[in-house]
C-alpha cells in the first residue's frame, strides 16, 4: 500500500479523534457522570455483538479476499449467516419489553431497547461493509465513513446545548444511536455497487464451510478479546459505581487518541502482509515495521505521561483523576497495535486457535486484576489491570507467532514495552505523590529513543530530506 493510500486511510481516525476531542468536553459538562458510565456499557454491548455475531467470518473475508475469484459471492457468504442469527436474536429479546435496556443501562424502557437494537444492527452492518472499502483500498471513502458520524454526534450535542435540551440518558442515547445508523447508511452508499452485485449470488456452502473452519475458532477468541477489553467496565459496574465508570470511560476516550495509530495500522497491515505472502515477497519487512511501531508506541506513552495534566483544563473538577488514569488506558490501543506486527505468523500459519488462547489467558489476568484492584482503587485499578493484561496479551501473541513461524529480535521490544507499562502503573497509582520523579522518568525514556532508534530516525530524516528536495526541483 502506497504512502498516499495510507494517508487516505489515516484521514478518518485523525479527523474522528479531533472531533472526539471537541465533543467529549462538551458531553462531560452537559451530561452527568453516571449517564456517561451507562453509555460506556452500550459501547461494550456493541463491541460484543459485532464480535460474536460476525462468527469470525469477517476475518475469513479479509483472509481469502485476494485469493477469491468471485468476491461478490465471498461477501454474501461471509455476512449472511451472522446477519440472520443477529436478526433472530434481536427479535426474540425485544419480545420482552424493556429487557435489553435494563441489561445495558439498568433502566427498563421499551423505547430504549429498540434504540439499542438499532445500534447493534447498524454496527454489525457497518463492520462488514467497511471491509469492502478496506480491501479495495478506498481510503477516502473509508475515512469519510468514520469521520461523518463523529461530526453528526458533535452537531447533535451542540444542538442539545443551544436548545437547552434535557440532560438525560434518553437524549444521550439518541445521539449515539443516530451516529451508529449514519455510519451504516454512509457505508451502504459507498459500497452500493459491491453489495448489490452480491444479491444475485448464491451462497456456496462448501465455501462457507471453509470460511467457518478458519473463522469459527475466532468466535471464542473474539469473545475472549471482547472480555479482555470490556472486563474493566463490567467489573467497575459490579464492584464500584456508575460515577467511577463514567470517570473511567472519559479516561479511555482521551486515551483513544492512540487508536489513530491502531486504527490506521490495523486497517492497512493485515491486507498488506497477506498480499506480501500471496506474492511470495520477503517477510523481512515485518521486523522493520515492528521497530517503527515500537518507536511510535514509546513516544506516545512518554508524551502522555508528560502532558496528561492538560486534560484538567478541559473537564469539570469531578474528572480530576482522568489525568492519571489515561496513561494506563493507553495500554490497550498501543500494546494491541504492536502485537499486530508480531502476531502475523499465527495468521499466515492459519493457527487461529493460538490467538484465542492468547486472548483467553490475558482475559484471566485482567479478570483477576480487576477483582483484586477495583475494590481498592476504583477506576485506577481497572486501568492498571487492563494495561498489564494487554502487556501479557502482547507477549503471548509474539511468542506463539515465533513458535509457529519465524523468530524475531525481541530484547529491545520487551524492554521498552516493560518500561512503558511500569511507568504507566506508577503514574496512575502514585503520579500525584511522585509527580516530579515520574516526569523525569518519562523524559529520560523519550531521550533514550534518540539513541536506541537512531537507525529509524536516520531513515525518516533521509525520506523527509528527499521529499523536500523533490518539491524544490519540481517547483523549479
Amino acid at each position: 500500500m502506497t504512502p498516499t493510500k495510507i494517508m487516505q486511510f489515516a484521514l478518518g481516525p485523525i479527523g474522528a479523534a479531533i472531533l472526539g476531542f471537541a465533543t467529549l468536553p462538551i458531553i462531560t459538562w452537559f451530561f452527568n457522570v453516571e449517564d456517561l458510565g451507562r453509555i460506556a456499557m452500550l459501547q461494550v454491548v456493541l463491541g460484543f455483538s459485532t464480535l460474536f455475531f460476525s462468527l469470525g467470518l469477517d476475518q475469513s473475508y479479509v483472509r481469502d479476499f485476494h485469493e477469491s475469484k468471485n468476491r461478490a459471492k465471498l461477501f454474501k457468504t461471509s455476512i449472511l449467516p451472522g446477519a440472520f442469527l443477529l436478526l433472530v436474536s434481536l427479535s426474540l429479546i425485544l419480545i420482552f419489553n424493556g429487557l435489553l435496556s435494563e441489561l445495558v443501562f439498568d433502566v427498563k424502557s421499551s423505547w430504549l431497547s429498540v434504540m439499542v437494537a438499532l445500534a447493534i444492527l447498524s454496527t454489525f452492518i457497518s463492520r462488514f461493509l467497511s471491509l469492502i472499502l478496506r480491501m479495495h483500498e478506498r481510503g477516502v471513502a473509508f475515512s469519510m465513513s468514520q469521520l461523518l458520524p463523529k461530526f453528526f454526534l458533535l452537531l447533535i450535542i451542540g444542538f442539545y446545548v443551544l436548545a437547552g435540551a434535557n440532560k438525560n440518558l434518553e437524549n444521550l442515547v439518541y445521539a449515539y444511536v443516530f451516529a451508529a445508523i449514519s455510519v451504516s447508511v454512509i457505508f451502504s452508499w459507498n459500497t452500493r455497487f459491491e453489495w448489490s452485485s452480491s444479491l444475485s449470488q448464491k451462497v456456496d456452502f462448501q465455501q462457507l464451510k471453509n470460511l467457518l473452519s478458519f473463522g469459527l475458532p475466532l468466535i471464542w477468541g473474539g469473545v475472549a478479546f471482547w472480555g479482555l477489553t470490556a472486563t474493566d467496565k463490567i467489573m467497575i459496574r459490579s464492584l464500584s459505581t456508575y460515577q467511577e465508570l463514567g470517570i473511567y470511560s472519559v479516561s479511555v476516550s482521551f486515551a483513544a487518541a492512540a487508536t489513530i495509530l491502531q486504527s490506521v495500522f490495523s486497517t492497512v497491515w493485515a491486507p498488506t502482509v497477506y498480499k506480501w505472502a500471496s506474492n511470495g515477497e520477503s517477510m523481512d519487512k515485518v521486523h522493520s515495521v515492528t521497530r517503527y511501531i515500537l518507536l511510535c508506541v514509546v513516544i506516545i506513552f512518554c508524551l502522555a505521561g508528560l502532558f496528561s495534566w492538560l486534560v484538567t483544563y478541559l473537564l469539570p473538577s469531578d474528572y480530576a483523576d482522568v489525568q492519571w488514569i489515561l496513561v494506563s488506558c493507553l495500554g490497550f490501543p498501543l500494546l494491541y497495535t504492536i502485537s499486530e506486527t508480531t502476531v502475523i505468523g499465527i495468521g499466515l500459519a492459519r493457527k487461529t486457535s493460538y490467538s484465542m488462547l492468547a486472548s483467553f489467558l490475558a482475559l484471566v489476568v485482567n479478570l483477576s486484576g480487576n477483582i483484586l484492584l477495583i475494590p481498592m482503587y476504583g477506576a485506577s485499578g481497572a486501568a492498571i489491570s487492563t494495561c498489564i493484561a494487554f502487556f501479557v496479551f502482547f507477549i503471548l501473541r509474539t511468542e506463539f507467532s515465533i513458535y509457529l513461524w519465524n523468530p524475531i529480535p525481541r530484547l529491545g521490544l520487551y524492554a521498552y514495552t516493560s518500561l512503558c507499562v511500569f511507568g504507566a502503573v506508577v503514574s496512575t497509582l502514585y503520579g500525584e505523590k511522585v509527580y516530579v520523579y515520574i516526569q523525569i522518568y518519562w523524559l529520560v525514556m523519550l531521550v533514550s529513543c534518540l539513541f536506541f532508534f537512531k537507525r529509524e530516525f536516520k531513515s525518516l530524516l533521509v525520506v523527509m530530506l528527499s521529499k523536500v528536495y523533490s518539491l524544490k526541483v519540481n517547483g523549479k
